[in-house]
């Protein structure tokens, strides 16, 4: 067999029909403002890309990160394991128990 051409008369089989995967888990980012110095290892680590440098200043001057997509996060605490402070940390929580905390919007 060369490649991936099948032999004539070989069948193949139909790719699997699935529903899209939905993600069971939601990440959530503490940060401890006061406690950040700036350095932006969370943000340059981060897998999603889902942290950026805020704007403000925290009490010691500095620039923490915030969640810019707080969807595309998927809790894997890549930044608490970089951050040289322990000023950030990322938890996986059940979708379920996410939407629970964050209330529904009227409108």
């Amino acid at each position: 067999m060369v490649g991936d051409i099948p032999a004539p008369g070989v069948i193949m089989p139909e790719p699997p029909t699935s529903s899209p995967r939905t993600r069971k888990f939601r990440g959530l980012v503490r940060i401890d403002w006061d406690r950040c110095k700036g350095c932006g290892f969370c943000v340059e680590f981060c897998p999603p890309k889902v942290l950026a440098l805020s704007e403000a200043y925290n009490t010691h001057g500095y620039h923490p990160p915030y969640l810019t997509d707080e969807q595309g996060c998927t809790g894997c605490d890549l930044c608490g394991l970089y951050c040289p402070d322990f000023a950030i940390y990322g938890v996986r929580v059940p979708v379920e128990a996410a939407e629970a905390e964050v209330p529904a919007r009227e409108g």
